[in-house]
């Protein structure tokens, strides 16, 4: 079911988002050569902790990880462990969060002193991509809107889009209708109304948009192995677009 959220809610909405950016934010401080994916998730437990939230992710269907840290080509899902980052890594930071009964979800890309230039336009192509995404997050579109949005400024720029994962609505659950896709055509799916919340996410592949999940049954993986990109915001569904809830400082 769709939900529409009301004013309380909203307001419960933007402060377990604001935490959730608070939380991105400080773990990609802590990204750089010589960390572990498992030093960065700690680092995330202790902000959670100050901030009084917790992770919406951990034990979420199995998951293990109170984050997820993906490295060069693995898209999503990556599980923090004793992997250490190295300099070119690309760090995907996806961050989520439970406050007083809501979800904020957010994700960002860091780039360690990465110089390929494909790789470095790869980045900024995911984050236009969002946002014409979350431009088009307004009352009386529909979902492919946002969809075509995305997929257009990706494969404009030579990029692919992956379509096995989505983004989703996200409210009192961290996956609630409708899916959001980072593909489709304008004016299909799901009308869009004033008080939905969102979590759109372009997963942006430097190749083909076809994934692998690996053998821990999580970690996403692109199919050719090479680098995946991901970028994400939760919004509110607004009348002139969408509104950023994990806009952060």
């Amino acid at each position: 079911m769709i939900t529409v959220k009301n004013k309380s809610e909203i307001i419960a909405m933007r402060e377990a988002c604001r935490r959730a950016a608070d939380v991105r934010d400080a773990v990609a401080a802590q990204v750089m050569p010589g960390v572990t994916t498992a030093e960065l998730a700690a680092c995330a437990e202790v902000r959670m902790r100050e901030l009084g939230c917790v992770s919406a992710f951990l034990n979420y269907r199995g998951f293990p990880g109170l984050i997820c840290v993906s490295v060069n080509d693995e898209v999503v899902h990556g599980i923090p462990g004793q992997r250490r980052i190295k300099l070119g890594d690309v760090v995907s930071l996806d961050v989520g969060v439970r406050y007083e009964g809501f979800v904020g979800d957010t994700a960002t890309t860091v780039l360690v002193g990465v110089e390929d230039m494909l790789t470095i336009r790869q980045v900024q192509v995911a984050r236009e991509a969002l946002t014409f995404g979350i431009a088009e997050a307004k009352t009386g579109n529909r979902v492919g809107d946002i969809s075509h949005a995305i997929e257009r400024t990706v494969t404009g720029a030579g990029f692919s889009v992956v379509r096995q994962f989505v983004g989703h609505g996200i409210g009192r659950a961290l996956h609630e209708d409708p899916e959001v896709p980072n593909f489709g055509s304008p004016g299909r799916g799901p009308l869009l109304k004033a008080g939905m919340t969102l979590a759109i996410e372009p997963m942006v592949n430097q190749g083909v948009g076809d994934v692998d999940v690996m053998k821990d049954g999580w970690t996403v993986c692109t199919h050719d192995r090479l680098p995946s990109v991901h970028v994400e915001h939760t919004v509110l569904v607004g009348v002139d677009g969408g509104q950023v809830l994990t806009q952060g400082v």
